[in-house]
């Protein structure tokens, strides 16, 4: 039984490395007791049941306090997230009162908010700083892309 548990650890392990988040490392913990267990010969009956009850109670106790350290919830990227830090061009005026407002990400427009709550016009060019829900968050990366064409058509240089 030796091999078995060792077998079980490594196919855990490897499980739990594969994954983005804590999937099988209760398991591991299992079968390492169940392993030790094997090792000074006892009955493979308690073998068995410590893996289990090991597993399930750390579980259990460590798996609401792992849930409280990653924020409160369960997370899972999306293809959205890849627009965070990305720079795009206020399509609609963001108006924080009257809730519209719009930019354009990866050619689909999106509903947008201001991060700080403040207005801001069409044109002005923006980051994304998250995804909340349907509605880009976005804040303002400085100059507006009409400020920008007409520094550079100006004889300005490229603004920095």
């Amino acid at each position: 039984m030796i091999i078995v548990w060792a077998a079980v650890f490594a196919l855990m392990l490897i499980l739990e490395l594969a994954t983005s988040g804590l999937a099988t490392i209760w398991f591991c913990a299992g079968s390492l007791v169940a392993l030790l267990l094997a090792v000074l010969k006892v009955d493979i009956i308690w073998q068995v049941a410590a893996f289990a009850v090991v597993s399930v109670l750390l579980m259990i106790f460590t798996r609401p306090i792992v849930k409280k350290l990653r924020g409160g919830k369960d997370y899972s990227p999306t293809n959205s997230d890849r627009a965070v830090g990305r720079r795009t061009v206020v399509l609609e005026k963001i108006d924080s009162l009257a809730g519209t407002g719009s930019v354009k990400i990866d050619g689909i427009v999106w509903s947008a908010r201001s991060s700080d709550g403040h207005d801001v016009p069409a044109g002005t060019e923006v980051i994304i700083t998250g995804i909340e829900g349907v509605k880009a968050v976005v804040e303002e990366a400085g100059e507006s892309v009409a400020e920008t064409a007409a520094a550079v058509e100006g004889g300005e240089g490229t603004p920095a």
